[in-house]
C-alpha cells in the first residue's frame, strides 16, 4: 500500500456536514442542501412530539460497563426513570448506553438521537424511541429541545461541545430555569480553576454566569434527582 492509499484509507469519510461546511457551492445544491435539512427537523419533531418530563444525560462513548462513569450514569438514569422521567442521550454506547439502560431497566421511556459517523458510533441496544440524523446541529436541537433538565457526565470534544452550547444558550436566555447537574466531580474538577480565574480574570464571561443556578455538582443519584425535581418545583411555585 503506498503512503497515499494509506493518508485516504485513514481519512473519515465525508458525511452531510463535510459536504455543508466545505464552502460555497451552487445555489441549487445548498437549496437542496437545506431542504434536507427541513426534512431532518421534522423528522425529528414528529417523533418526539409527545415526549415530556424528560431529562438529557451527556457523556462519553468510551467508557464501559466496567467503568465507574458508566454506573453512576445508569444509577442515576435508573432513579430519574423510577420518579418517572423519561431519559434521552445521543444514542450510542459508554455513558449514553449506561443511561439508556438505566431508563429501560426503570421502566422509562428511552430514547436515542443517534448520529451517523464514520466510525464509533453505533447505537445502544437499550433505546424505545431511536432517531438517526446526518447533521450534529439537528441532532443537538432535539436534545436540547425535548428536555427539562441535563445531566453532565465525563466526556470529549462532543461532550464539551453539547454543554457549552447549552451554557451559551442559557446566559443569552434562549434558554431558562433548566437544571444542569454535573456528575463525575474528579474529572471536572480541573475545569473549574480556568472558569474561576482566567475567563471570569480576563472578563470573557462575568461571575454571574457561573453562580448557583447554572449548574449544580453532586456524584449521588439521588442528589441528582433531588436537584431537577426542587428546580423544577420552584418554578412551578
Amino acid at each position: 500500500m503506498t503512503g497515499m492509499e494509506q493518508i485516504r484509507k485513514k481519512r473519515p469519510k465525508r458525511d452531510s456536514d463535510t459536504h455543508l461546511l466545505q464552502g460555497t457551492r451552487t445555489y441549487l445544491r445548498d437549496l437542496w442542501r437545506s431542504l434536507r435539512i427541513w426534512n431532518e427537523f421534522n423528522y425529528g419533531f414528529r417523533k418526539l412530539s409527545r415526549v415530556n418530563s424528560c431529562i438529557t444525560f451527556f457523556g462519553s462513548a468510551r467508557f464501559d460497563e466496567n467503568n465507574d462513569y458508566y454506573k453512576l450514569a445508569y444509577d442515576t438514569a435508573y432513579a430519574c426513570g423510577k420518579a418517572g422521567y423519561a431519559v434521552m442521550t445521543g444514542g450510542g454506547g459508554g455513558i449514553m448506553e449506561a443511561a439508556n439502560r438505566g431508563a429501560r431497566d426503570a421502566g422509562a421511556l428511552s430514547i436515542g438521537c443517534n448520529i451517523l459517523l464514520p466510525h464509533e458510533q453505533k447505537p445502544n441496544p437499550y433505546i424505545d424511541i431511536q432517531l438517526t440524523f446526518h447533521y450534529f446541529f439537528v441532532r443537538k436541537v432535539m436534545l436540547i429541545k425535548y428536555s427539562q433538565a441535563f445531566i453532565l457526565l465525563p466526556g470529549g470534544f462532543g461532550t464539551m461541545d453539547e454543554i457549552f452550547e447549552t451554557a451559551t444558550l442559557m446566559q443569552t436566555g434562549k434558554i431558562r430555569d433548566f437544571p444542569v447537574v454535573v456528575m463525575g466531580s474528579d474529572y471536572w474538577k480541573p475545569l473549574g480553576p480556568f472558569l474561576q480565574e482566567t475567563m471570569i480574570d480576563h472578563g470573557t464571561i462575568d461571575a454571574r454566569d457561573l453562580d448557583y443556578n447554572f449548574a449544580r455538582m453532586t456524584n449521588d443519584p439521588q442528589e441528582a434527582l433531588d436537584i431537577v425535581r426542587l428546580r423544577k418545583l420552584g418554578e412551578s411555585l
